[in-house]
């Protein structure tokens, strides 16, 4: 996980998994292996679809925002992993899932990531298969 500077946009001084946005005629995939690589420096070595989440939020501005999240499982190498957008996250840190750090610490979508897909996180991480 990464911890969220104070000049991300929201969400500061939390841990994140990372995410992003599709660019217009992107697909999903290739946008989850660019992303990966701006927020980490490296690549994909392989990935599992989780499934998709409706968000519906406020945003800093107190506006009302609805966005689907597509939530993946990704294998990287973790010697090459590095903080690749410094402005946006200041550590990184590796976790389990039995230290998880208190929803309090983590990222406002990351509580709800975690509760849906624990079950089979917990299944790839014990197999290290995707």
């Amino acid at each position: 996980m990464a911890k969220r500077s104070e000049q991300a946009r929201d969400d500061r001084g939390v841990w994140d998994i990372g995410g992003g946005k599709l660019d217009v005629h992107e697909l999903v995939e290739v946008a989850l292996e660019r992303e990966i690589l701006e927020e980490y420096c490296t690549p994909v070595l392989d990935k599992q679809f989780l499934g998709y989440r409706d968000v519906h939020r406020t945003n800093p501005e107190g506006q009302s925002t609805h966005w689907v999240a597509l939530d993946f499982a990704v294998l990287v190498d973790p010697a090459v992993v590095t903080i690749g957008e410094p402005h946006k996250f200041t550590d990184l840190k590796w976790f389990t899932l039995d230290s998880i750090p208190a929803d309090s610490e983590l990222h406002s979508q990351l509580p709800t990531f975690f509760k849906d897909h624990r079950a089979e996180l917990d299944q790839i991480m014990h197999t290290k298969e995707l």
